[in-house]
């Protein structure tokens, strides 16, 4: 088996081939404590001082994301948001930085901010529309290119490799954001991008249990060290506990996203041409104008994100939402059970997004309940 390279699905079903050397534990230890004795000649007995810095637990959940991404150096945070917040914070004073119009809009609200505060300069271009992205460029001044593929909630797809031939072309770095497609299923590192961002708090834990961001590079820089530095100083590296049960959940990620990737694209075929769906948003579907480039970016296991837009009016979307009962009504995506979301609701105002679109987040169920539960609720709301 030495000479056999071993697949993803493999690595992480046995967490790098975890194997506790003193007791033979095949299940990941938990190290909770939160600072460390040095040796009796002041040394320090392994990389770790003080659990602000890191700790066993998370290094572990870090290397098998790092191992998955093809990546150098994986660094976890607390949340999603606090790791797009320590890219943006190690971002040098009026950083000119190129952002999709349409995007989570936690991170879009943030972009937004530091633009009014004058702290960034951001200017935002047509989401998945690469000519609209090379117009914001600034040579020699944008430092970084942001792209979320696929976007939510649209799911919209942006080729990562050209994007990166955009940015580096005009001095800058590449950001990608592939929430929605893990990297079981996109490699953004390996297609060009020089930063890679997931929520882990979705399909990387995959239960809804923990909230956490990562971050990836192939190529640590000084920008790595400040963002390093960032989460130290902030402390917001993520505890040990919840990078256990993240440990836990990446075992199974091949396998849940693989069952999701084929509900969504069962549930996705149903509903294209509905009488009571105006439009089904999912790349898995050939008439998506991504879906060429999601194939590619994929390999085929394009996720289980998708969105419908309903016919009626807003309420008409609203009323499908709650209706539904097996969807749950909760904000979120990524983990074994399907939710429901209108998106309008959650995400406020200020935000594009089309007021009858309901974002799903399809999980592992079985895919006939799930086409029932929401034609019964698109009956029942239309009625």
């Amino acid at each position: 088996m030495k000479n056999r390279p071993l697949s993803p699905a493999t690595r992480l079903a046995q967490a790098l081939r975890y194997l506790d050397p003193d007791t033979g534990a095949i299940v990941p230890a938990i190290q909770p404590s939160a600072t460390y004795a040095r040796a009796a000649d002041y040394s320090e007995r392994k990389p770790y001082i003080y659990r602000r810095d890191s700790n066993e637990t998370t290094d572990h959940a870090e290397a098998i994301i790092a191992d998955l991404e093809g990546a150098a150096d994986t660094l976890l945070f607390a949340s999603g948001m606090s790791a797009a917040s320590a890219v943006m914070d190690a971002l040098p004073a009026r950083a000119h930085v190129v952002a999709p119009d349409v995007m989570y809009h936690g991170v879009l609200q943030q972009l937004q901010k530091h633009h009014a505060l004058g702290r960034l300069d951001v200017t935002f271009y047509k989401t998945g529309d690469l000519d609209a992205m090379q117009s914001a460029m600034r040579d020699g001044e944008t430092v970084l290119v942001w792209v979320e593929t696929p976007n939510n909630p649209d799911w919209d797809v942006t080729d990562i490799a050209a994007a990166a031939t955009i940015a580096h072309a005009g001095g800058a770095r590449l950001f990608t954001d592939c929430t929605g497609t893990p990297p079981c299923c996109t490699q953004a590192l390996t297609l060009g991008a020089d930063i890679s961002f997931h929520s882990a708090t979705k399909y990387l834990n995959g239960h809804s249990d923990v909230t956490a961001g990562a971050l990836s590079v192939s190529d640590p820089n000084a920008m790595w060290d400040e963002i390093q530095n960032i989460r130290k100083l902030q402390g917001t590296v993520l505890q040990s506990f919840d990078a256990f049960l993240l440990i836990r959940g990446m075992r199974t990620l091949m396998l849940r996203v693989e069952r999701a990737t084929q509900n969504a694209l069962t549930l996705a075929r149903h509903f294209d041409g509905h009488p009571l769906v105006q439009k089904v948003l999912f790349p898995g579907l050939p008439s998506h104008p991504g879906h060429e480039v999601s194939k590619r970016q994929t390999g085929g296991l394009y996720g289980g994100m998708l969105s419908i837009i309903t016919t009626g009016t807003e309420q008409t979307a609203i009323d499908t939402a709650r209706f539904c009962e097996l969807f749950y009504p909760a904000t979120s995506l990524g983990g074994v059970e399907s939710l429901i979301e209108h998106r309008k609701t959650v995400s406020g105002e200020g935000f594009k997004v089309h007021p009858n679109l309901l974002r799903l987040s399809i999980g592992i169920e079985d895919v006939d309940d799930l086409i029932a539960d929401l034609e019964q609720a698109l009956t029942r709301a239309t009625a």
